[in-house]
């Protein structure tokens, strides 16, 4: 969704991403290059990690625009792994709101894939989904 900054009249991509039980919704604005998480900086948010803040970074390396857009993201749920793949599949989505052109180099990368891997539920008479009450013979 492309959507006018009401305040600068710049524009606004958007993207949602998902990973277990985190969600992002990552809005990609012309600047250069930052990171805003939850009103917080990027770097601070993920702890100074690495890992993380590249993950988050791949999309844009992949096209060569790391200074040019901001990303600004309202994440929600699960941990730091799954919010920073949450949040790298939403700039994706964003990057091929921003120019269609951009879907075929992110495809082949696997950035626009949705990990469906999730929490399988807890059954009833067992301890958590698959571990069983120890037997006893007598």
């Amino acid at each position: 969704m492309v959507v006018a900054d009401s305040n600068s009249g710049r524009a606004v991509y958007w993207g949602t991403g998902r990973r277990k039980s985190a969600v992002a919704r990552v809005r990609l604005v012309p600047g250069e290059g930052k990171l805003t998480v939850n009103g917080k900086d990027g770097e601070l948010y993920f702890q100074f990690n690495a890992n993380y803040l590249g993950v988050i970074k791949n999309p844009l390396e992949t096209l060569g625009l790391e200074n040019e857009y901001d990303i600004l993201v309202k994440a929600e749920g699960g941990g730091l792994t799954g919010q920073a793949d949450s949040i790298r599949l939403g700039v994706a989505r964003a990057l091929c709101q921003l120019d269609p052109d951009n879907r075929p180099p992110l495809k082949t990368e696997g950035y626009l894939t949705r990990d469906p891997r999730a929490k399988e539920r807890k059954k009833y008479g067992l301890h958590k989904a698959r571990k069983a009450p120890q037997y006893s013979k007598r």
